[in-house]
């Protein structure tokens, strides 16, 4: 298994990094990070475990973690911070999901007045 980050980018991680700008430098390497091609594939939630708990060997000096769950049969991963607790990033995000959620309503709505 390869993996998703670069030679370059490995050297941007240093655990010698303080706790304090863990945050940031996260968020500096992962704005590096180029977008990957998206795939019609459905993915597994059983696929990403693995894989995210490698990430979280790698970061754990950074002071954040992913977190992996599902919300409505959605994938959903966050970045958090291990001291507050705060979500710095989530995929796909809150309003994604709401729309998402309402959009499956209104289909329901549409074939049920049709039948």
């Amino acid at each position: 298994m390869t993996s998703p980050l670069s030679n370059d980018l490995t050297a941007v991680l240093n655990p010698t990094t303080n706790k304090s700008s863990g945050v940031q430098h996260v968020e500096k390497v992962l704005d590096q990070l180029p977008l990957g091609k998206v795939s019609d594939a459905p993915v597994r939630y059983e696929s990403l475990v693995k894989p995210i708990q490698q990430i979280n060997e790698v970061i754990r000096p950074y002071g954040v973690k992913f977190d992996l769950s599902e919300k409505s049969s959605q994938i959903v991963t966050q970045i958090v911070d291990l001291e507050t607790g705060k979500v710095i990033r989530q995929t796909p995000s809150e309003d994604v999901l709401r729309i998402a959620e309402r959009l499956d309503e209104v289909s329901g709505l549409l074939i049920n007045e049709e039948a």
